[in-house]
C-alpha cells in the first residue's frame, strides 16, 4: 500500500458524492471496488458508510493519486493497488476474491492532476506535455506530437475529441515538428491550437479542451480500457445482485456505458436517463457540470 505523504494534499472535490453513495446502496459486509480511486474522496465516504464492515479495494494507475488517497483511505479493510480498473481480474485473483458486490468508476480527471504543472494535463499550466496516468509506461503526449503523422494525429483529434479542425491542427503540429521545434509544453500546444482555430489571441479557442482531451485519451488508451472492463471484466467479477456505478464526463464514454447497460440479459439498468449534478453543485464546483452518472444491477 502506498505510504501517505503529508506534502501531497488534495484539492479535488468529489463529484456527485451523495448520488454516488445512494446509487451504491451500501449495506454491511460488502466487498467494494473503487476502480478510479483518485485522491480518495468517494472512498473516504464509502469507508464511513461501511463502518468497517466489509472490504474496500482501491485502484488507480497514477501513483501520485494513490499517495494522496492513502492519507484518507486506510485500515485493515482497505487494499490499494497501482493498476487500471481493466486489470481488476489480476487484483482479485491475487486477493483470492472470486466476485465483488459493488464497483465504482469515476472517469473524470482529478483536480490534483490538472493543477500539477509537471504533468501537462491542464491547459492553463506550462508543464511538459506528459498526460500519462502511469508515467513509467507508454509514450508521453510530447513524444506522440513529435513522432505522430498528420493522419494519426488527425484521427486522434477527430475520434477522441470530436474536433472539426482536426486535420488543420494536425498539419500545424507536424509542420512545427519537422522544423525541429516540436511542441513540448502545455502552453505551446494551447498557443498553436489558438493560432489555427482561435477567434483572437485574447480568447481561448474551445478546440483547446477537445485537443487536450483527445491526447489524454490516446496516450492512456482510455476507451480501450473501458471497453475491456465493460465487456470482459465487470460481467464476470460482479456477483448477481451487485451494483456498478459509472460517472462519465464526455459523450464517448457515456455512450459506451449506456450501450453496455442495454444488455438486459446481463444488466438491470437502473438509470434510463443519467443522473447529473444539481445546479448548486455546479455553482460550487464548475468542473462537475459535464458529469453523468449511470448505475445498473447484475442479473
Amino acid at each position: 500500500m502506498p505510504r501517505p505523504s503529508p506534502s501531497r494534499r488534495t484539492v479535488h472535490v468529489p463529484v456527485m458524492l451523495h448520488e454516488v453513495l445512494n446509487s451504491l446502496a451500501i449495506i454491511p459486509n460488502l466487498t467494494i471496488v473503487d476502480g478510479t480511486l483518485g485522491a480518495g474522496g468517494h472512498s473516504q465516504q464509502i469507508l464511513k458508510t461501511m463502518n468497517n464492515q466489509g472490504q474496500l479495494i482501491g485502484l488507480d494507475r497514477d501513483q501520485s493519486m494513490l499517495d494522496r488517497a492513502a492519507q484518507v483511505v486506510s485500515g485493515e479493510s482497505v487494499s490499494l493497488h497501482q493498476c487500471s480498473y481493466a486489470q481488476l481480474n489480476d487484483v482479485l485473483d491475487e486477493l483470492k476474491i472470486e466476485q465483488v458486490d459493488r464497483v465504482l468508476l469515476d472517469l473524470g480527471l482529478s483536480s490534483d492532476q490538472l493543477a500539477d504543472p509537471q504533468r501537462g494535463f491542464g491547459f492553463d499550466t506550462k508543464g511538459t506535455l506528459d498526460m500519462r496516468f502511469d508515467t513509467t509506461t507508454g509514450r508521453s503526449v510530447a513524444e506522440l506530437l513529435r513522432s505522430g503523422s498528420v493522419d494519426e494525429l488527425s484521427q486522434i483529434f477527430s475520434e477522441y475529441g470530436e474536433e472539426k479542425a482536426a486535420a488543420r491542427i494536425a498539419e500545424a503540429i507536424v509542420k512545427r515538428s519537422r522544423s525541429g521545434n516540436s511542441i513540448q509544453t502545455a502552453d505551446q500546444l494551447v498557443e498553436l491550437v489558438n493560432e489555427v482555430t482561435g477567434p483572437s489571441k485574447k480568447t481561448k479557442s474551445p478546440s483547446v479542451a477537445r485537443v487536450f482531451q483527445a491526447l489524454r485519451i490516446a496516450v492512456n488508451s482510455e476507451l480501450d480500457q473501458l471497453d475491456t472492463f465493460l465487456k470482459s471484466v465487470l460481467p464476470n467479477r460482479l456477483r448477481s445482485g451487485g451494483r456498478v456505478v459509472v460517472m462519465t464526463f464526455h459523450s464517448l464514454e457515456d455512450r459506451m456505458v449506456k450501450e453496455a447497460f442495454r444488455d438486459s440479459t446481463t444488466w438491470n439498468n437502473l438509470t434510463r436517463k443519467p443522473l447529473t449534478p444539481t445546479p448548486s453543485e455546479i455553482r460550487m464546483n464548475p468542473r462537475s457540470r459535464s458529469a453523468k452518472l449511470r448505475f445498473a444491477e447484475r442479473n
